[in-house]
């Protein structure tokens, strides 16, 4: 029987991981804290300063950072499977509600949703969430559901992981275009220069999410690491065989 340590994932893969984590998180409060009024109007209220700054912080480092490691936690922490599906499940649960809070600072300013929807980033946001929304329930029902059948669980396996990994792509890669929606108005409209530091930051950020996103990905597709969830689940369909 394989033991749980066959699944962790190598030391500097992980600590890789967290460093990339930890760039990312300190660039984005960085940004948000030393270049607030870039987040607004001059016209704009206090209120929407700060709805406007709270809008990357919890699509960035409440949504994508922590849905990015509940995807790792099935690689590193030691316990049962019933353990690792319940910090997985409530560290997604903790991402959906960053994401869709986040969501709703973006849309809370004066000029109303249908202003603020027109973009690909945010038409590309709203398919994330939903997409986000749904396998977080597809994840509960099918895996964490007590009544649930053995061959239902073994079946959506699969689509849950791919639609996991799908899902969290698409978040960085509306991320990405967030951060690039947003310099290329500050370098037309406010006169922000291309090589300034508010410009390199914004960069920064863009390169450290992509580095993270591969380094997640690689994580959880990589079979060298994936034995002990094989033989579980080929455990699974020989128990429904015989």
């Amino acid at each position: 029987m394989a033991t749980a340590s066959s699944a962790s994932l190598p030391l500097p893969l992980l600590l890789f991981a967290r460093v990339s984590a930890l760039f990312v998180a300190l660039l984005v409060l960085f940004w948000a804290l030393a270049f607030k009024s870039s987040f607004i109007s001059h016209h704009s209220s206090q209120e929407d300063l700060v709805y406007a700054v709270l809008h990357p912080l919890f699509m960035v480092i409440g949504f994508i950072l922590i849905s990015g490691e509940a995807i790792l936690v099935h690689r590193w922490l030691p316990g049962s499977r019933n353990l690792k599906k319940s910090v997985h499940l409530s560290m997604q649960g903790l991402a959906l509600a960053s994401g869709v809070f986040g969501i709703w600072t973006n849309f809370h300013g004066q000029d109303g949703i249908v202003a603020n929807f027109w973009s690909l980033h945010s038409w590309m946001g709203l398919i994330c969430m939903l997409l986000f929304g749904a396998q977080w329930l597809i994840g509960f029902l099918s895996f964490w559901h007590r009544g649930e059948m053995r061959t239902t669980r073994v079946s959506v396996l699969p689509w849950h992981v791919f639609l996991g990994l799908y899902t969290y792509g698409l978040a960085v890669a509306t991320a990405e275009t967030g951060l690039l929606e947003k310099l290329t108005f500050l370098q037309t409209n406010r006169n922000v220069s291309k090589h300034c530091t508010e410009s390199m930051v914004v960069n920064g950020v863009g390169v450290g999410l992509a580095l993270l996103s591969g380094i997640v990905i690689l994580a959880a597709v990589s079979p060298k690491y994936q034995t002990l969830p094989s033989k579980l689940m080929y455990s699974d369909t020989k128990c429904l065989s015989s």
